[in-house]
């Protein structure tokens, strides 16, 4: 999107659609009727005022402001054609300088990307927006939505380039729909300081100064330190590790936890493990226990008898 390139389509396009243009108006334009500005074919700049001097090469536009851009983005595999993706940026107030290619937005701000499932939502009281490198600082009670992942927190950072970074009380939320493993549904949930994320890296996400990440269906599991891959449904954690699941009434804990939600919840402690469960305790350098529901009939967690092998055994009766 190259804003400065196209000044001089800006500026003529002001001359045309401003009722309110005057002789003493040369780099200025005002109306108090909505305005609408058609840049070039797919960018587009509407609002209820808008202001753009000449000179210092500015936009103001204030009062349901909306502003729409498509570019052309490669195919994630690097193959096929290029394809158009919209942006879109909604507030109270924009203010726009071409130089720099950064638009400054305050007020209900509602920033769009991608369409369909792929649609990124992200809202906040101000934000920032670079249109040549498409980076973006938001502040103020934002909240993300991407592909039925949801992020509340009180800063959000995105390079452009796929890293996201999210600070201050941030949360997740996913939801599971019903399928053959849980049969209601789950939903999952993960809390920290300070989040990493990479959302063209599988969900790629760290928790660097610890956190805690929960499911309603197989409890909590918390660390000094957390990873996962929420597309590939695996996370590990270091550091006073600990498991509570309540339904199983058990609790656990350990150096380490490799955690694989897509494998019937299955929690692999390692490194001073312990779990107990009801009145029962078992320690050992490395426990497996299994979360989900009804899922240690066929899969024995380690350090465990598995009761098979015990046919033969000359304790039976």
């Amino acid at each position: 999107m190259k804003w400065k390139k196209i000044c001089a389509v800006l500026c003529a396009t002001l001359l045309v659609t401003s009722t309110a243009l005057s002789a003493e108006k040369k780099s200025s334009s005002k109306n108090s009727s909505t305005e609408k500005v058609k840049i070039k074919a797919t960018d587009e700049l509407k609002a209820d005022e808008i202001d753009y001097d000449m000179d210092t090469e500015k936009v103001v536009a204030s009062g349901q402001v909306f502003m729409k851009h498509k570019e052309k983005v490669s195919a994630k595999n690097g193959k096929g054609k290029k394809k158009d993706v919209p942006s879109e940026v909604n507030a109270d107030k924009v203010d726009y300088d071409m130089k720099t290619g950064i638009v400054t937005a305050t007020g209900n701000v509602l920033l769009k990307h991608g369409t369909g499932k792929e649609m990124a939502k992200a809202t906040g009281e101000r934000a920032m927006y670079n249109v040549n490198t498409q980076e973006s600082y938001l502040t103020g009670k934002v909240i993300v939505t991407r592909e039925g992942l949801k992020v509340t927190c009180d800063r959000l950072t995105n390079d452009g380039q796929g890293y996201i970074q999210a600070d201050g009380n941030v949360n997740g939320t996913q939801k599971i729909e019903p399928n053959e493993q849980y049969p209601k549904g789950d939903v999952r949930t993960f809390k920290g300081e300070h989040v990493d994320y990479y959302p063209d890296e599988k969900k790629h996400i760290i928790i660097p100064g610890g956190g805690i990440l929960t499911s309603k269906v197989e409890g909590k599991f918390t660390a000094d330190y957390i990873e996962g891959w929420i597309d590939d449904e695996y996370y590990f954690g270091t550091g006073n590790v600990s498991i509570d699941n309540p339904p199983k009434e058990m609790k656990g804990g350990g150096d380490r936890i490799d955690y694989y939600a897509n494998e019937n919840g299955k929690a692999v402690l390692s490194g001073n493990a312990w779990v107990t469960q009801k009145n029962n305790t078992m320690r050992g350098n490395r426990l497996t226990v299994y979360l989900a529901d009804e899922q240690t009939q066929n899969k024995p967690a380690e350090n465990s008898l598995p009761h098979e092998n015990l046919l033969d055994s000359p304790f039976q009766n």
